[in-house]
């Protein structure tokens, strides 16, 4: 207590017996860490009593850095949750858990009213009359419920724009998915029928589609449509299928949800199950990584990112977040519990029971969620180690002064000497680290910056890459932001990735070159002009075939040694191959990007002032700047979004022609 700041003493002294948030603060006055509390003096006081039992991991930082402490009282244990729940995402306290919290989730949408009903993912449901499945609570698994349907239900996949342009079948109709309604006549009714069973389908109500699709197929057969009735028996053991996978564990047949947690030290793992009608429906696992707070308000922390994620208003759009039971089983007490289920009963809009389950069918739940937070802890530990082994194993094959947690490696791309782009991706413990990919327009290869010069590409990106490393070491001056920073995603499964522009620009532990060794001493050359003879380089060259008609597999040239080494199988040196596609795709991507922007360019783009609608609208109403040189000030004043200063620029970058020009001249 007595190292403590007289300011905290004082507040101490003072606190109520009532529910509320405290706040936090160290010296500069910046909020480190918030709380909830039933009752804020005793909670409050608990952090500071002497010879405190307290266990919790962030006590003894939280000792170190606090200065002042502030409380809000509240009317209630909800309202101090509600209070708290924005106060963290307002402030994003360094102490309290971090989640992703902000996203949209997926549902399936299926418009029954349509001539020709289909089933696609949207992120945000709107009131059209349509039906909505879901959310789902990743784009996996609706991605995999799609897929499944669009397996064994014979609905179209394809748009009304594709379906209204077709003029033959496409490869689902081949494969028996699709009946082909943009081509071929197909009877309109029975297609209804498929998308009403789809509907009951994905509605879990198994037991009324099967006795249904039973009593067609043997409608169908008794009309001798065997096909048909194939159909129908494909489908029946689809849904034999997906009920086997979904295990009977409820004694009630409701729908719940089922928490787990496992810690050690300050790694956490939480799992999630979801029990539906009575059967698992799916299991997922959530890391905790470095984790300061207890574990009662990780849980906490999860539950209110889970089922209210930031921006999300459930009564404006109750299907934009995941649905909430009637009942959520835990695996421990939660500091203002009573509150935490006032608050979800108001946003379900209907009563919700947290229950922490002693013994029975519930307990027996809870502890297979513990059993798989434990079993999802422990893969990831185990992938871990792995990846320190393998570090280790590839500090020793390339001698190495230090242990290689981050590799970056770079890549030139270009189209027959045109569009050159450099891309240097980073792979941080063996994961790539796409806050610090990055892309460089390559300036002087040739006289107007393309040209296909590999080597003089690599020694100008590695030259630029370099000198950021050594402002950033020193810190001479802030980061230069003049080289782009590009987030890319593979696909549509993918999360769009979030590029911080100030990442820093440190330099790596080991620069891996895509290439052999001419390109490994454009890399040297570079790192020497600026005095980094202490950086590890390397450089890795595809496979090929030799004169002798030998296949020379992927091979490693080090600095300073003759013979190459053969990468083989070798799971460390692997990670070098591994880091080399990436850079290959990403550059590629890139250098796509680019292409695509200049042919789409305009002629426009170049002048100053000119925005985007001015551009669209002088396009619309005049042409292209050779039709724009022969008319009159008034004609382009009169173009909607032109001004004085505009015409300007324009007559500036476009002076008149004559008219042989002008016929001559595109537009």
């Amino acid at each position: 207590m007595s190292a403590l700041p007289l300011l905290v003493l004082e507040k101490l002294e003072n606190l109520p017996a009532s529910p509320g948030v405290y706040l936090f603060k160290d010296r500069e006055g910046t909020i480190v860490y918030v709380g909830k509390a039933k009752s804020l003096k005793a909670r409050v006081r608990s952090y500071f009593q002497a010879g405190t039992s307290d266990t919790r991991y962030f006590i003894p930082f939280l000792h170190k850095v606090i200065a002042d402490l502030d409380t809000l009282v509240t009317a209630s244990e909800k309202e101090a949750l509600i209070l708290e729940n924005n106060l963290v995402k307002q402030h994003q306290p360094r102490f309290n858990v971090k989640l992703r919290d902000d996203k949209q989730y997926l549902s399936l949408r299926l418009p029954l009213d349509d001539p020709w009903p289909r089933l696609w993912v949207v992120r945000r449901p709107s009131r059209d009359g349509a039906r909505y499945f879901g959310p789902y609570h990743s784009a996996t698994a609706a991605r995999r419920t799609l897929h499944l349907v669009n397996k064994h239900f014979q609905l179209r996949t394809c748009s009304d724009v594709d379906m209204a342009a077709r003029k033959r079948p496409c490869l689902q109709h081949q494969i028996k998915r699709c009946p082909a309604p943009c081509v071929y006549e197909v009877d309109r009714e029975w297609y209804g029928e498929q998308a009403k069973n789809v509907a009951l389908f994905l509605s879990s109500r198994h037991d009324e589609l099967t006795d249904r699709l039973g009593e067609q197929m043997r409608e169908a057969a008794e009309s001798l449509r065997f096909e048909l009735a194939a159909v129908y028996r494909d489908q029946l053991r689809a849904i034999a299928k997906v009920r086997e996978g979904q295990r009977a564990v409820a004694f009630d047949g409701e729908d719940r949800d089922v928490v787990g947690f496992f810690r050690e030290a300050d790694a956490a793992e939480i799992a999630m199950i979801y029990v539906r009608g009575g059967r698992i429906a799916d299991v997922v696992t959530l890391p905790l990584k470095n984790l300061r707070a207890p574990d009662d308000e990780a849980i906490s922390a999860f539950l209110a990112a889970h089922y209210a994620p930031a921006g999300v208003d459930r009564e404006e759009d109750p299907t934009a977040a995941l649905p909430i039971p009637k009942e959520i089983l835990l695996p421990m007490e939660l500091e203002a519990e009573a509150g935490f289920g006032e608050w979800l009963s108001e946003l379900a809009g209907h009563k919700v029971d947290l229950v922490v389950p002693k013994r029975g069918p519930r307990h027996e739940l809870v502890a297979l969620a513990n059993e798989n937070a434990k079993h999802a802890w422990t893969d990831r530990r185990k992938s871990s180690v792995d990846v320190e082994e393998r570090l280790v194993k590839l500090q020793e094959k390339l001698r190495l002064p230090l242990l290689p947690r981050r590799i970056e490696c770079i890549d030139i791309s270009h189209l027959g000497g045109h569009d050159t782009v450099g891309a240097i991706v980073a792979m941080t413990d063996g994961v790539p680290d796409k806050k610090r990919f990055r892309t460089f327009h390559v300036r002087g290869t040739s006289g107007d910056g393309t040209g296909g010069d590999d080597y003089a590409a690599i020694y100008e990106v590695l030259s630029r890459r370099f000198k950021r490393g050594l402002d950033a070491r020193s810190e001479l001056r802030p980061i230069d932001l003049a080289v782009l920073a590009v987030a890319d995603s593979a696909g549509d499964d993918e999360e769009p990735v979030d590029v911080d522009p100030e990442a820093g620009w440190d330099l790596p532990d080991l620069l891996v070159v895509d290439g052999g060794k001419g390109q490994l001493a454009m890399a040297i050359a570079a790192a020497r002009e600026l005095g980094l003879h202490d950086l590890a380089l390397c450089s890795i060259a595809k496979e090929k075939e030799n004169v002798a008609g030998e296949l020379l597999i992927d091979r490693i040239y080090l600095p300073g040694q003759k013979n190459p080494i053969a990468v083989k199988s070798t799971a460390a040196l692997l990670l070098l191959a591994q880091a080399r596609d990436e850079a290959h795709r990403f550059s590629n991507r890139a250098r796509e990007r680019l292409g695509k922007q200049k042919r789409f360019a305009s002629l426009y783009d170049g002048v100053k002032g000119v925005g985007e609608k001015t551009k669209q609208a002088l396009l619309a109403a005049i042409g292209g700047p050779t039709a724009l040189a022969r008319a009159t000030d008034e004609e382009v004043l009169a173009v909607p979004g032109v001004t004085k200063r505009h015409l300007q620029a324009l007559r500036a970058a476009f002076p008149g022609t004559s008219a042989d020009d002008s016929e001559s001249a595109p537009s």
